[in-house]
């Protein structure tokens, strides 16, 4: 019997896209991953971006492998990426991506962008401003949200594409979609670095922390990579946690244009990340010792409360 709709995918692809559902389903996030709130059309395509994505961070993240190592198996992901653009697919994940990018005229650009942000892991350790980080989330985190809209057929990719390099050639409702996805996702990706700061420093991961306003609340590496919280990394962390909070909230107009249930699905995500930082502030700041992580109740809650808000 079929896992997917036959429809959307062929028989000979079904093993293929159970690959990617079981890498969704043995990761922890804090936000949906193509969850039943998603369109039942996307899910399937949903889970080749995910898997696609999920493998190459692990590729940069985990320990046990030095940078030489990280390096060569994202070159051998690109190159995989690129036989996909030749017409070659060697690999469950691949197959799939190949099919989504056959049936929804997805470019693979924002595949590619994503493959550098995960270098960027690699070579990047520090980050002097909160610019150079936010460039990090150009590429690590923006394409996810204009894959998801592209897919959804809400903001056509050539149009998506071409805003990053000249935003004036985007519509006004095109130009605030973008505007507001890639908010949400920059959201998500600092969220995730504030959450993980007690194991990205000191598990030799980057510091996503800019050294401008680690220095402006008197807070040096050493605080941070030895976990010895302090009053003045309370007040940096709630200053950064209330910036990303804005964030967020710049990006709520996003799920008011786009269709049931899709709007649903991007509501909760947002929702979950504002609670996440709710935790964060209760801690008042203080994420070196403790990971803030969401509880089913948690999600359940923040589904009630999305639900009262769709609904209006």
């Amino acid at each position: 019997m079929a896992l997917f709709n036959p429809q959307l995918v062929p028989p000979a692809l079904q093993d293929d896209f159970r690959y990617c559902l079981e890498i969704v389903h043995n990761r922890e996030e804090n936000f949906p991953v193509a969850s039943l709130l998603a369109p039942p059309r996307l899910r399937p395509f949903l889970y080749a971006i995910y898997a696609f994505a999920r493998t190459a961070d692990d590729f940069a993240d985990l320990p046990g492998r030095d940078d030489a190592t990280r390096m060569q198996l994202l070159d051998d992901w690109s190159r995989r990426l690129t036989q996909v653009e030749n017409g070659q697919a060697d690999h469950p994940i691949f197959r799939a991506l190949a099919h989504v990018i056959r049936t929804t005229d997805m470019p693979t650009e924002p595949l590619h962008h994503l493959l550098i942000a995960f270098r960027m892991d690699v070579t990047n350790k520090r980050y002097d401003t909160l610019e150079e980080l936010l460039d990090y989330c150009r590429y690590s985190a923006n394409p996810v949200g204009r894959i998801v809209l592209h897919l959804a057929g809400e903001l056509p990719f050539e149009a998506g594409e071409r805003e990053l390099r000249e935003e004036r050639l985007l519509g006004g409702l095109a130009r605030c979609r973008a505007a507001c996805s890639d908010a949400i996702c920059t959201a998500l990706q600092l969220t995730n670095h504030l959450q993980d700061l007690g194991q990205d420093a000191w598990s030799g991961r980057p510091l996503y922390l800019p050294k401008e306003e680690m220095d402006r609340f008197e807070v040096s590496e050493e605080m941070i990579v030895k976990r010895r919280f302090s009053p003045a990394v309370g007040s940096l962390m709630l200053h950064l946690t209330a910036q990303v909070r804005e964030m967020y909230l710049s990006g709520e107009p996003l799920w008011r244009q786009v269709p049931w249930p899709l709007n649903l699905e991007l509501s909760m995500i947002s929702a979950c990340g504002l609670a996440v930082l709710n935790k964060i502030e209760a801690s008042g700041g203080n994420t070196l010792r403790v990971r803030p992580r969401l509880s089913l109740w948690d999600r359940a809650l923040c589904f009630k409360n999305v639900l009262t808000q769709v609904m209006v």
